[in-house]
């Protein structure tokens, strides 16, 4: 008996899943299922969907370090079979039969928690991008309390890795008891909220076991990526820019491989970085959710506080905090405003802040001013959210190994 196949896997392959209100009885005889008012229930013996191997650490100290490593992998897993660069075309079979109506949605409302809802804002800039669709962010956990208006056209997408996320759930349950269509972006097959919603894409970047999520997290933003591309296409697209994002895609688990390179230089640097217990996560347009989630990691893993905001907030009000050797991160790969993000490091400088940046390979700008900068090869920065994020989850691991 447990909460999650990956518990007995090594010891059978075969699962039965409860849902909510059911019973196992298990004696000598073998095990029954039943209601909590004891009415027999047939239930069906389901296959694990993943095998011993996937989650052993394999020679890994953590499983946090697995599934980071493991990402360039996963990447290319969740990709194959959804994309064609020859002709342009977007496979999400999990949301073909509902794709007109998904594409007639006068609204968007995503939904998550934790990371799953940064995922979410880097899905808002991505939807109403390339789509031109309208799109709210809603913490699940106070999505569910409220009473929210969902109008006829209304789409809802919940993200959870695991499926089983509770708010989450509750979320869904309250919005599609409103009348709202609710798709799904889940990892763990056979999970809760695919029961629920009317249809979904799976991650398929194997299972995650880490407290913090790493790969799930790379895995969402992707298939944000092709969701928000699938819809575009559907409607002002053109196939010659749809072929030029997917070029870029095809790329992102290479370009991932190379900067897992920086690992041993992150975590050098962390080492000098160990003792400060506040640091700031910055970041302008799809890089301030990639701040956010920079912040939760070390938070989460190395219990450092941590905060996460658009870097031009920072003037009103954070900035009073800044003293002398603070830690603030700048997400800073090269978009529009990369001339403000100059300008924040200018302001974090002049207060005695030590400015560590992640950034596009050949900005000597931001290297010329940074105390520590971290290059890493990145597509456009529509795309490059994925790439970006590892150096942000080295340094908690660093602090707490």
């Amino acid at each position: 008996i447990a909460s999650d196949a990956g518990a007995i896997v090594q010891h059978t392959t075969q699962v039965v899943r409860l849902g909510d209100g059911e019973v196992a009885v298990l004696d000598r005889e073998g095990f029954r299922t039943t209601t909590l008012d004891a009415k027999p229930i047939e239930k069906e013996i389901a296959d694990v969907e993943y095998s011993l191997e996937e989650i052993e650490l394999g020679g890994f100290e953590h499983y946090m370090a697995k599934e980071i490593f493991e990402q360039p992998k996963c990447l290319e897993d969740s990709l194959r079979g959804r994309m064609r660069l020859d002709d342009g075309k977007i496979v999400l079979g999990g949301l073909a039969q509902l794709s007109r109506e998904i594409v007639r949605a006068r609204r968007i409302i995503l939904t998550g928690c934790g990371s799953a809802w940064h995922a979410c804002l880097v899905g808002e800039y991505l939807l109403e991008e390339l789509a031109r669709i309208p799109v709210e962010v809603e913490y699940a956990s106070e999505l569910r309390y409220r009473n929210p208006i969902i109008e006829e056209g209304a789409v809802v997408i919940a993200v959870s890795q695991s499926g089983e996320t509770a708010d989450t759930l509750a979320a869904v349950r309250e919005v599609r008891d409103k009348g709202a269509m609710v798709l799904g972006i889940v990892n763990s097959v056979g999970s809760a909220i695919p029961k629920e919603t009317d249809a979904g894409v799976y991650l398929h970047v194997g299972p995650e076991i880490g407290v913090a999520s790493t790969k799930a997290y790379t895995g969402q933003l992707l298939v944000f990526t092709l969701l928000a591309l699938y819809l575009g296409r559907r409607k002002n697209l053109s196939e010659a820019t749809l072929i030029d994002y997917l070029g870029a895609l095809s790329k992102i688990p290479d370009q991932i491989q190379q900067t897992l390179k920086l690992s041993d230089s992150i975590r050098d640097a962390a080492k000098d970085l160990v003792s400060h217990e506040n640091w700031l996560f910055l970041g302008r347009g799809f890089n301030y959710p990639t701040a956010l989630e920079g912040a939760l990691k070390l938070k989460e893993i190395s219990y450092i506080h941590a905060e996460g905001m658009p870097a031009a907030e920072m003037k009103h009000g954070p900035i009073a905090l800044i003293n002398e050797g603070m830690p603030v991160v700048f997400v800073a790969t090269k978009n529009s405003q990369h001339s403000k993000i100059m300008s924040n490091i200018e302001e974090v400088k002049s207060r005695g802040g030590k400015v560590i940046a992640i950034a596009t390979e050949g900005d000597t700008a931001i290297a010329a001013r940074a105390d520590q900068v971290f290059l890493s090869r990145t597509p456009w920065s529509r795309c490059n959210p994925c790439s970006r994020w590892f150096p942000s989850n080295c340094w908690p691991i660093t602090r707490r190994y």
